[in-house]
């Protein structure tokens, strides 16, 4: 039987994994290692998913444990080409506020605290990346942007002692233009990247962003098993450009489109 598998290791209870399909209508299965192993051997199995005719798919681990998803065409025709990743954990539920405490809405006072002093202020471009590849490249690329001009959204430039990631990364995705991507292995394994990247891919689909990938110490294959979708769009590598020249492009570009 052929079949795609990826062992997910050990994974907690309510973790979420997004499967990604190119191709076909897939079997998509996932399962725990005693599960699994009936599988590959054809014994009779149980497992969470189905024949999945749309992407991409998102499966829940139900309990803590080691985890496997697999994806097959038994009894199905043609190709299918596959990728997952591990989805960020949803943010805490929104609970409605009486309206009584809102100041903007009922005494016309703006709110107090971080957000009314910079949701009025706008980035040319939001760096999202791994803390691991700041020396080599991220903090780099931040000074170059910013001694050309531009107004660039990075952690180092941005967050003050006790401020609040969560709501200081919002306040940039939601104000900037351009979404630089820095991909590497370091930026595939972390939970924050993926929360930014998310924000980022939403405002790009929307017509809001524009997202600028930039490969650093990874092949095409590990971008591609890790979103196809970014794998798709023009990229520059640091392996074939340097930090100067891959800034002196994002400006230029940047630049050409400062009617927005």
């Amino acid at each position: 039987m052929n079949y795609t598998v990826y062992d997910l290791h050990n994974c907690q209870r309510g973790e979420r994994i997004q499967v990604t399909l190119q191709g076909s209508a897939a079997n998509v299965r996932l399962m725990d290692s005693c599960n699994y192993n009936n599988y590959r051997n054809g014994r009779r199995h149980q497992y969470y998913g189905g024949l999945a005719k749309q992407s991409p798919v998102v499966l829940s681990i139900p309990r803590s444990g080691h985890w496997y998803v697999t994806i097959d065409l038994m009894g199905l025709r043609g190709t299918v080409r596959s990728a997952i990743r591990k989805l960020p954990n949803p943010l805490p539920e929104i609970r409605e506020a009486a309206l009584s405490t809102v100041p903007s809405l009922v005494r016309n006072i703006p709110p107090s605290g971080l957000e009314s002093q910079n949701m009025d202020v706008e980035y040319d471009v939001f760096i999202s990346h791994a803390s691991e590849d700041k020396d080599d490249v991220v903090r780099p690329l931040a000074h170059a942007l910013q001694t050309r001009g531009l107004k660039v959204w990075y952690d180092e430039f941005e967050l003050k002692i006790g401020d609040s990631l969560r709501r200081r990364i919002d306040i940039g995705l939601a104000n900037s233009h351009f979404g630089i991507v820095v991909l590497s292995r370091a930026f595939i394994r972390k939970g924050w990247t993926n929360y930014e990247l998310d924000g980022i891919i939403t405002k790009a689909n929307t017509g809001e962003q524009v997202i600028l990938p930039i490969w650093h110490e990874i092949t095409k294959q590990e971008v591609i098993d890790f979103s196809p979708s970014i794998a798709d769009k023009v990229a520059r590598s640091t392996s074939s450009n340097t930090i100067n020249e891959i800034a002196d492009e994002i400006v230029e570009l940047i630049n050409s489109k400062k009617d927005y």
